[in-house]
């Protein structure tokens, strides 16, 4: 068997484009969204340039609509949803359990490509008119509007739903039949743990969101009454079906990060993780949790105060697991030998974000709070804590940690500790103002404001300024890596993992010899794990 890694093994165009090759994959998916996620950002900029001054001096009402419908658009579907499983998931989960690929290597190379083809309907629909429904496509915006690209967005949200499908069904068989010997159930990393978790959410809830665009799609095309009530439809039903899938896909964006975190800590604190158990099934438990909460997005729209007050109660509870893993995370890192390389910056970055994000949705989970702070910039400010300063400061963690295996190269130490820091400290200054600014009543969603409100966006647009330098510099210095990096070793961090024990970048095949597991996921407290 040859031990030639898999990026030397042909640099032919028509060898990537038909390789079935997992890490080859995550590659052509970490391309992809990289793409889609500075196209995302640019439309960011453009928000908040808007928002410097509190009259419409860049863009009218009609353009700010489509802006911020698109950044959404392609934030959410094409970035967060798929930017840890698609990318670290697709390299690492066949390394983790000590299997070749994936169960099944054609479905994952489709995915890729029918990822692709839901972007380019999206990116159609975007430069040919854009939409202006707001990313969540509420009706009588989309099923009414004479002037936006409804139909081809939601066709490539829907075409894009089969890509996690796939992806989820992948991941759920190769955990399930793959698993080298000895490696049980305990004894997975929790990486896996959360990937495993966030795929049961991909293949329960992703046929939900495809199924209620098709249905705009059906109703503005053929005007068939399900959502308008001008023609017999309920808006409150479409309301139903949008959060049933898409409460559920906010664990979609951060059970991967969680599992990021949770090798990072491990890693650098140099200690087994406290709690491993508690860890592996709160990420189960989040997943079921996540399906019980939706209504809590509805608390004003008219529905049963009796059903708000135990979607309430559920939205309490959905927190509990989530708190397990702060707690045993900052328990890990007690008395730990901590190194403060750039992953293990991002992993503590995510730990503190994470906390101020999921103690905010509580504020949003009590029924007379959220009355008084719903659809303001409150809400933004929240979201974004948990979905960028979440998910994807988890992101880049797990980026930075994994390069040298990815790639065979190391980056610059000091920069990558900047950019680090220069992506917390931007993040905060962006969003952290935008929670004051929700709580004093300014909306979210409108380009012209009061002039008291100001000052606080003028801080949040040059938080926004530093925060896209911060995501700038690693594009810069992991592309400068490639060729100028230091070759890096097989361990570079000195982790436990399966991965680990491969060269970096790692060969075609894996393994040569199918690792034997005899011992528990961690060994960094004196347990020795042996690996043969």
């Amino acid at each position: 068997m040859s031990d030639t890694n898999y990026l030397n093994v042909d640099y032919g165009i028509r060898s990537w484009l038909l390789t079935v090759d997992h890490k080859r994959i995550a590659l052509l998916y970490l391309g992809s969204i990289t793409v889609m996620f500075f196209l995302g950002g640019v439309f960011a900029l453009m928000i908040r340039l808007e928002l410097l001054t509190p009259a419409a001096d860049v863009v009218q009402a009609d353009t700010y609509n489509k802006l911020f419908t698109m950044h959404g658009i392609i934030m959410v579907f094409f970035f967060l949803i798929p930017s840890i499983p698609a990318t670290l998931g697709n390299f690492l989960v066949p390394m983790m359990i000590g299997a070749r690929d994936l169960a099944f290597p054609r479905l994952n190379l489709a995915s890729w490509y029918i990822f692709l083809v839901g972007a380019l309907f999206t990116l159609w629909a975007v430069f040919t008119g854009g939409v202006d429904t707001g990313w969540t496509f509420y009706t009588p915006y989309s099923t009414v509007g004479a002037n936006t690209k409804v139909i081809p967005a939601a066709v490539g949200i829907f075409i894009n739903g089969f890509s996690s499908i796939l992806t989820g069904l992948n991941f759920i068989v190769t955990i399930h039949r793959m698993r080298a010997p000895g490696l049980t159930w305990f004894r997975l990393p929790l990486f896996i743990w959360a990937t495993y978790a966030t795929s049961v959410i991909f293949i329960l809830g992703t046929p939900v969101i495809a199924i209620t665009l098709a249905l705009v799609g059906v109703e503005r095309a053929f005007h068939i009454g399900i959502f308008d009530p001008a023609i017999g439809g309920d808006p409150i039903l479409f309301q139903h079906l949008f959060w049933f899938y898409s409460h559920p896909a906010v664990y979609i964006m951060i059970l991967p990060s969680m599992g990021v975190v949770s090798e990072l800590i491990t890693c650098f604190a140099r200690k087994s993780p406290f709690g491993y158990s508690f860890i592996a099934i709160s990420s189960l438990a989040i997943a079921f949790l996540g399906f019980l909460v939706w209504g809590h997005h509805m608390f004003v729209s008219g529905q049963s105060a009796y059903a708000s007050l135990i979607f309430s109660f559920l939205s309490f509870a959905v927190a509990i697991p989530s708190a397990v893993k702060v707690f045993n995370w900052t328990a890990t890192l007690y008395r730990g030998s901590i190194a403060f390389q750039a992953p293990m910056l991002y992993a503590l970055g995510f730990i503190g974000l994470f906390t101020i994000g999921g103690l905010t949705g509580l504020f949003l989970a009590s029924l007379g709070l959220d009355v008084h702070v719903h659809d303001t910039y409150f809400v933004v400010a929240h979201f974004h804590y948990i979905m960028v300063g979440g998910a994807l400061m988890g992101y880049l963690g797990g980026i930075h940690f994994w390069w040298p295996k990815i790639t065979g190269r190391m980056y610059p130490e000091t920069l990558s500790k900047i950019a680090a820091l220069v992506v917390f400290l931007g993040f905060n200054l962006t969003f952290f103002p935008q929670f004051i600014l929700g709580y004093l009543g300014m909306p979210r969603r409108y380009h012209v404001y009061p002039d008291e409100f100001q000052v606080l966006n003028v801080m949040s647009t040059a938080g926004a300024s530093v925060l896209g330098l911060g995501y700038l510099l690693p594009m810069g210095y992991l592309l400068w890596s490639l060729r100028y990096g230091a070759r890096a070793p097989a361990n570079p961090w000195q982790a436990t993992g399966l991965e680990w024990q491969t060269p970096s970048p790692p060969p075609t095949e894996n393994f040569v010899v199918t690792p034997i597991v005899t011992g528990p996921a961690y060994c960094y407290a004196g347990e020795e794990a042996e690996v043969v």
